[in-house]
């Protein structure tokens, strides 16, 4: 298990925006939804694009090549063409800094 890794002050990161890190290797998106900060792997199961940067809906992220969506709370499809669930991470918000980190 990894450290922590500082994503950026709670005032830079405004509902519907999102922040992409690094945690070794592997790319984080945190998203804000309506004062609510989720981490995500930046990687979509179908054919492994971006996450970021995809469509919000609600708590759930849209990948921007083939439409498939994700539930930012469990990491969950919840519409094709992925059919396996993306990885989330916690998040942690001290002192009016975001942090994730990679759990696995």
């Amino acid at each position: 298990m990894t450290d922590w890794v500082p994503v950026c002050s709670v005032a830079e990161l405004l509902p519907g925006e999102f922040r992409v890190v690094w945690d070794g290797d592997t790319a984080i998106a945190v998203y804000n939804v309506d004062g609510e900060y989720f981490a995500i792997e930046d990687t979509c199961t179908h054919d492994g694009g971006e996450l970021a940067g995809g469509e919000l809906h609600g708590f759930e992220v849209e990948c921007p090549r083939h439409g498939a969506r994700f539930d930012l709370r469990d990491g969950s499809v919840t519409a094709p063409p992925a059919m396996m669930p993306i990885e989330v991470f916690p998040v942690r918000v001290e002192e009016g800094t975001i942090y994730t980190r990679d759990d696995r």
